[in-house]
């Protein structure tokens, strides 16, 4: 595996609560009398880099000290937890897209499948730096689409902050626009969804992905133009994004023989997660890590459990969190995604663009500092 370096992403939210506060922060930020950061879902600096003449504000404003890195499993779910609470996924407990949850034996997706089984304000563990921020004396505010008004996991990321509902892009920095003007002193997260989910359905090189893009890039600019002066503003992303084609797929299915003793199949196409069965003995356990390694470990990282938290992947993790994380984990290293087709839904394999391992371009993602941040 490649070396793992302190994910920074953890500390942006953090970082720029600071500026407000004229304190000093990791990213080294200027006194600001406002904030907007903005996360932009599935924006790596991969992505920006090679269409630069279609981005032309955040190409300009990335240089090599504007690009950090994402959490692991590069996904939504862990990478958008840590941001909000800068905390590492072996902490927060947000471990990746689909993981165990042991107590009801069952596969749970940390985006969508929140119940009263999983509850969002236990599951996520720690304050997030927007409750922190709240006893401070500073208000926050998130905006973004109407559909995630109280959903499970904004009730598990956004404690804390106050929500404002808006359907565009151009609707959201509007939005984020009047906060900072009317409210001196507050912090406004604005996520953005649309690229990523382009990305899925198109691929990030289709020309539908283009055109967000091309849209994105000149509604900040614009932005940037209309705020209010000592705002200061940040462009970042939870991860990057790779176009892997249906040829490109790895089917599991085909290795009957490193299935037995598998119970659950979690994780996500480029970070697959397996569970053991919970009577598998030491021998049969070690047995599988090392089968699935010399299966897949030309084009992947295959890691078991104990080895991928000693390595520090997933930072600290705590002692309730460890059954959450798989007892062997694929982290795609070549342009594949891993599937299971003996799954009851199999949309999954539709999907172009990918992410979630720890590739240059999923991992490696921007900071792109504008107002009042353009000059630190």
């Amino acid at each position: 595996m490649p070396a793992v370096s302190a994910p920074r992403l953890a500390g942006v939210l953090g970082s720029s609560f600071a500026s407000l506060r004229g304190g000093s922060n990791p990213f080294g930020l200027p006194a600001a009398s406002g904030a907007v950061v903005v996360l932009v879902d599935g924006l790596g600096a991969a992505n920006i880099q090679a269409r630069a003449g279609h981005a032309r504000f955040l190409s300009a404003r990335m240089s090599r000290r504007d690009v950090i890195r994402t959490v692991l499993p590069s996904t939504t779910a862990a990478g958008i937890t840590s941001f909000t609470t800068g905390r590492m996924p072996g902490e927060h407990g947000i471990v990746g897209y689909r993981v165990l949850d042991r107590a009801n034996d069952r596969i749970v997706n940390q985006l969508t499948g929140w119940d009263e089984k999983m509850v969002p304000e236990t599951w996520q563990r720690v304050p997030t730096l927007f409750e922190t921020a709240r006893d401070a004396g500073t208000r926050s505010f998130a905006v973004g689409s109407p559909k995630h008004v109280g959903s499970g996991f904004s009730r598990a990321v956004l404690r804390g902050v106050e929500y404002r509902a808006a359907s565009t892009i151009a609707d959201c920095l509007a939005e984020a626009r009047d906060v900072v003007a009317t409210e001196p002193g507050s912090l406004v997260y604005v996520y953005v969804s649309e690229l990523d989910r382009i990305a899925h359905a198109h691929g990030w090189e289709s020309d539908r992905w283009l055109a967000a893009l091309e849209q994105l890039d000149a509604e900040l600019a614009a932005f940037e133009r209309g705020l209010p002066r000592g705002v200061g503003v940040l462009v970042t992303a939870d991860h990057g994004v790779i176009d892997v084609p249906a040829e490109r797929h790895v089917f599991v299915d085909t290795r009957p023989e490193l299935l037995e003793g598998i119970r659950y199949v979690g994780g996500e196409p480029r970070f697959f997660s397996f569970y053991f069965e919970p009577e598998l003995d030491a021998a049969a356990r070690s047995a599988l890590v090392e089968g699935w390694r010399a299966a897949e470990g030309n084009r992947a990282w295959v890691l078991g459990r104990d080895e991928a938290i000693d390595s520090g992947v997933f930072g600290p993790v705590a002692d309730e969190v460890r059954d959450r994380i798989g007892d062997i984990l694929i982290a795609a290293r070549s342009g594949v995604a891993y599937y299971d087709r003996r799954e009851a839904n199999r949309q999954g394999e539709s999907m172009i663009g990918q992410h979630g391992s720890l590739t240059d371009e999923e991992t490696r993602v921007p900071l792109i500092r504008g107002g009042a941040y353009a000059r630190a």
